[in-house]
């Protein structure tokens, strides 16, 4: 029985993935900037999901990406008020003030200040924080300019430490659900110069990620420890200790299978991309690993995944060997019409412009024509 099937995991907003959450969070980022121009109430964000999917990461990047100031803190770690609303002083006026604790930033922004895993916080903390969800001020402070609140949560209702929230908090902040996407992952971990033969595994037995201690980021942090082992099947006693320290049983065992099974030397997307005989160097590979007994649809599946990301990410600019052999896999005989079809259209749809002409062949474009 799965983890999902035991508990009854409590989220709030729409389920959707790692693309689709960032442009929701963008627009409301926006939307609050232009609020605070008007003098108007901003509206903080909540993302919920499951722990090590990466919610965490997908704001940090933000930040970096459209080069905000980005403040953390994580409330679970508060033990007294006082880190929450900072110490008591008094002012000129014999006034009692709180100085703000050390994490609240200081300069204008444009910032965001995220509160990470905020529903493990104890009570009184959490419904300390209601004031500056409101407000975006707590006590004798407030936070500057042009900064916003995004918060990250555990779901309710399950097995998680966590402490829920009661209507008065929750109608503060808009709420969206961030769930695992193999395709959304695999895209991130190309950019992110992952291992491949961590990113083969993952498309390949994409059902194993959904586990209590396997997740993308105990993932990660197993494919970063074995990506100065040129030979997995050579150290294989290590990379099952490897394995063993940050995944559950059921993935440790498939993974050791995938390295016995040389399912973990699957064909490079540059090694298709820059073959010089399509037939000899990349047909025969593919077929002599996918055509043992049944045809392994998942490997194809993952072959034709890391291609078009690869294509993508890069900006690729096929010359015209490259762009032969792109047609060319495309048309491999043993290829499933729906994997191809979906490979084509990808393609086609993709931001880089330059892989659009794949269209001009007869054989792709009346496949894409008849599906349209």
């Amino acid at each position: 029985m799965s983890i999902s099937e035991q508990h009854h995991y409590l989220y709030y907003g729409t389920k959707t993935n790692a693309s689709e959450l960032r442009s929701f969070v963008e627009h409301i980022l926006k939307t609050n900037a232009r609020m605070e121009e008007q003098n108007r109430p901003k509206t903080p964000i909540c993302i919920w999901g499951k722990h090590g999917i990466g919610k965490t990461q997908l704001v940090e990047s933000m930040a970096r990406e459209k080069g905000y100031q980005l403040a953390y803190i994580a409330p679970a770690q508060f033990e007294e008020m006082g880190d929450l609303v900072g110490m008591p002083r008094i002012d000129e006026e014999g006034r009692t003030r709180f100085s703000p604790p050390n994490w609240v930033p200081q300069e204008e922004g444009p910032g965001i200040l995220l509160i990470d895993d905020v529903n493990r916080a104890d009570d009184r903390i959490l419904r300390g924080i209601m004031q500056l969800l409101q407000n975006y001020e707590l006590v004798s402070w407030k936070l500057p300019k042009g900064w916003q609140i995004v918060l990250t949560a555990n779901p309710d209702g399950g097995d998680y430490s966590v402490t829920p929230m009661d209507d008065a908090m929750l109608t503060r902040m808009m709420h969206i659900t961030m769930e695992f996407d193999v395709k959304e992952w695999a895209k991130w971990a190309e950019e992110y110069g992952l291992d491949p033969r961590g990113i083969n595994f993952v498309l390949t037995y994409p059902e194993l990620v959904t586990g209590e201690r396997t997740t993308p980021r105990s993932l990660v942090q197993f494919f970063e420890s074995i990506s100065d082992i040129p030979d997995l099947s050579a150290e294989l006693g290590l990379v099952q200790l490897l394995a063993d320290s940050a995944l559950d049983s059921n993935t440790v065992a498939a993974f050791l299978s995938f390295v016995n099974n040389n399912l973990a030397k699957l064909i490079s997307p540059e090694d298709i991309l820059n073959a010089t005989d399509f037939k000899k160097e990349v047909l025969s590979p593919i077929k002599s690993v996918v055509s043992k007994g049944s045809l392994r649809v998942d490997i194809l599946a993952t072959i034709c995944t890391r291609l078009v990301n690869f294509l993508n990410i890069n900006s690729v600019k096929p010359n015209k060997e490259q762009l032969q052999n792109i047609k060319s896999f495309i048309k491999i005989d043993f290829l499933p019409n729906d994997i191809r079809l979906a490979m084509a259209q990808d393609l086609v749809a993709s931001p880089n412009k330059h892989l659009k002409v794949i269209m001009t062949d007869p054989e792709i474009g009346k496949l894409l024509l008849q599906k349209m």
